[in-house]
C-alpha cells in the first residue's frame, strides 16, 4: 500500500527515506504479476548464501585505497557469474506514485531509482529488474543462484564504475518485507539488487522478493 504521506517525498531529491524505497517491494517492483510459467521457476538463495545478521550493522571501515564515489547516474549493469550485462534505465514514480519499474517487454533492462543514492555513493543504492515476462526469464532470472564473495559491478555516466562484492542473499515475503535491513544506511557504499521471488501463483504472482546485498570493494 503507497503510504499517505507519499506526496511529501520531492521527486528531485536524491536521498530518500529508505520508507520510500520500500514501496518497490511491496508493489512487487511493479513488475511480475502474471509471471511466465517456468517448470522449476527461477533459482532461490541457498542456505549458505544467507545474510549474517552481523553484517547488518555499521559497516568495517573501507580497504585502503577504496573511496565513496560522487552521485552520477548508473548506465549499466554486469554480473559476470550469471551472465547478466544489462543497461541501466532510470525510474522514477507513475502517476500512481509507485516506483516504476522497467518495460517489462525488455527482459535485458535494469532501473536504478535516480531520486536515490548512486551506485559507489555513501549510502545504499538499489536496482531492480524482471525475473522473466510472458516470454521467458528477464535480466535478474538467475539472481538466487549467487554466491558470497562474488561481484557486481555497476558502470556510471561519469566514466566510473562501482566493484560491490556481495555478502548475503535473501528472499523475503512481500508482505513481511525488512525495508531498515534492507535500506539502512550502513555509511558505506552498498548496493541492492531485487527482484521477485518465492511462490508463486497465476492469480497472485510472486509472493516475495530476492535481495541480493552488496559492499563495496573498489572501483575503475
Amino acid at each position: 500500500m503507497r503510504p499517505k504521506d507519499f506526496s511529501v517525498f520531492e521527486p528531485r531529491r536524491r536521498r530518500q527515506p529508505w520508507g520510500v524505497l520500500t514501496l518497490v517491494m511491496l508493489s512487487g517492483l511493479a513488475m511480475m504479476r502474471n509471471g511466465v510459467d517456468v517448470e522449476l521457476g527461477p533459482p532461490q538463495p541457498a542456505a549458505a548464501a544467507a545474510l549474517d545478521t552481523r553484517l547488518t550493522g555499521p559497516a568495517p571501515p573501507m580497504a585502503a585505497g577504496v573511496e565513496a564515489l560522487p552521485h552520477a547516474p548508473a548506465s549499466r549493469i554486469r554480473i559476470a557469474s550469471i551472465s547478466v550485462n544489462a543497461p541501466i534505465m532510470d525510474v522514477g514514480l507513475d502517476a500512481a506514485g509507485w516506483i516504476e519499474a522497467p518495460p517489462p517487454q525488455d527482459p535485458n533492462m535494469a532501473g536504478w531509482y535516480q531520486n536515490g543514492i548512486a551506485p559507489g555513493q555513501r549510502g545504499t543504492a538499489v536496482v531492480v529488474g524482471h525475473v522473466d515476462n510472458q516470454a521467458g526469464p528477464a535480466v535478474f532470472y538467475g539472481l538466487g543462484s549467487l554466491e558470497k564473495g562474488q561481484h557486481i559491478e555497476v558502470e556510471r555516466y561519469d566514466g566510473r564504475a562501482a566493484v560491490f562484492e556481495i555478502y548475503g542473499i535473501e528472499v523475503y515475503a512481500k508482505n513481511d518485507f525488512p525495508g531498515a535491513a534492507v535500506y539502512g544506511d550502513t555509511g558505506a557504499p552498498e548496493l541492492r539488487v531485487i527482484t521477485c521471488g518465492g511462490g508463486y501463483s497465476r492469480a497472485n504472482g510472486y509472493d516475495g522478493n530476492v535481495v541480493v546485498y552488496a559492499r563495496m570493494i573498489g572501483s575503475n
